[in-house]
């Protein structure tokens, strides 16, 4: 096959149109920076991939810093509490009141991302959906290169002086980087859910059961999102609704504390618990952000946070490169991001365990109770121990 044309020579190259390549092609653009962002699904996937919908303080701050709040500032809702149900009764906790006296905002993530598609259009960037990154190499060079194919088959190469790996912990951007990641696969499956109804609650709700862990958080005023955990082998086709909602009942202690409102369950998959920790998160010219630089399981709602911290330290580094030569910032970036990513990473590990029964065959399950129970009357009688939970848990 002859060499494809080379067709386009960028500043930066953006792999995956996640939160983290997007946040970061829109504060390249703002800056003057060119890139182009490489996206292999189409744009309606892009846009209507249900994801995380917790955004942190932080993250917050950053979005609005840089004009990238629109539609969270009409619709998002802030967020000050949960609660943990289990045999022992209900622990809530209004972590307003608590640590730094932060809240999270709801806003759900693909409405954020049609936000900073729409925005980076605005700013002139450039997106190509439906492109396949197919190999990407000379990332120890002036000149990285990637080799397309757009979804007419038409193989393509582009060239930059930075490559930025947005494109998720499977994406091929890992892939080159020459590091093997740590690895924790806990084990644990959830079955996650969708359901056309409001919460009936204003509070995050984990519930704590014998039979496995269940989670209720509330997306939109219509909108909830349902976790169960379940066997790692379930098909998703096994759970009719009539059993989802009944379980939930059974999980989330609906006898004591009411039914959780049911509706149309529109969206069921599942999720595989499973973490990754690279050290570094960048070579040569390639830079990592987002889920393509730490996998991180869902438990403390850590990844869309991580990923916009990411792409603000990112942005500010391939700027003051590109535009004045300095690529100190660049040579240190893991640096300034690993502690963010071992902090949460930490508390997202105490979360599973706190949440998930040990497996029956676990010849240490009953140790493992035990430790269960002891975190959560930590939590309930420690003044320091709920400070400490609210600070971590709105953090990064």
């Amino acid at each position: 096959m002859p060499e494809p044309a080379n067709i386009s020579d960028s500043a930066v190259l953006v792999l995956g149109a996640g939160p983290a390549g997007l946040v970061l092609a829109n504060l390249l653009c703002a800056a003057g920076v060119e890139c182009v962002v490489l996206e292999r699904r189409s744009r309606t996937h892009v846009q209507q991939r249900a994801r995380a919908g917790f955004l942190s303080p932080r993250s917050v701050a950053l979005l609005r810093a840089h004009g990238l709040d629109h539609g969270l500032a009409r619709q998002g809702r802030t967020h000050d509490r949960c609660e943990f149900r289990s045999a022992a009764g209900r622990l809530e906790l209004c972590y307003s009141e608590l640590g730094t006296g932060d809240v999270h905002t709801v806003y759900p993530q693909q409405l954020l991302v049609t936000d900073l598609i729409a925005e980076l259009e605005r700013r002139g960037g450039q997106i190509r959906f439906d492109t396949e990154v197919l190999a990407i190499g000379d990332l120890d060079g002036p000149r990285p290169w990637v080799r397309v194919r757009a979804a007419n088959g038409r193989e393509q190469r582009c060239t930059a002086r930075y490559v930025a790996g947005c494109d998720g912990a499977r994406g091929i951007a890992r892939g080159a980087l020459p590091v093997r990641p740590a690895i924790r696969d806990h084990g644990i499956t959830w079955l996650a859910l969708l359901a056309r109804a409001p919460s009936n609650t204003d509070s995050v709700v984990y519930g704590v059961h014998a039979a496995g862990f269940a989670g209720q958080m509330p997306r939109t005023p219509d909108v909830t999102r349902y976790y169960l955990q379940c066997d790692p082998r379930t098909d998703v086709d096994e759970w009719d609704a009539q059993r989802i909602w009944d379980e939930l009942d059974r999980r989330l202690d609906a006898d004591r504390y009411g039914p959780p409102t049911r509706g149309p369950i529109f969206e069921r998959s599942l999720v595989r618990l499973r973490s990754e920790i690279l050290d570094p998160i960048q070579y040569g010219r390639l830079f990592l952000a987002g889920d393509a630089a730490t996998s991180i399981s869902p438990s403390a709602a850590k990844g869309a946070n991580l990923a916009i911290a990411e792409a603000g330290i990112l942005a500010r580094a391939l700027g003051a490169a590109v535009r004045t030569g300095d690529d100190s910032a660049l040579a240190s970036y893991s640096e300034q991001c690993l502690p963010l990513i071992r902090q949460a990473q930490e508390f997202s590990h105490w979360m599973i365990e706190l949440l998930h029964p040990p497996a029956p065959d676990d010849p240490e399950a009953a140790y493992q109770r035990v430790l269960r129970r002891a975190r959560l009357h930590s939590l309930t009688t420690s003044a320091h121990h709920r400070h400490h939970f609210a600070e971590n848990y709105v953090g990064i």
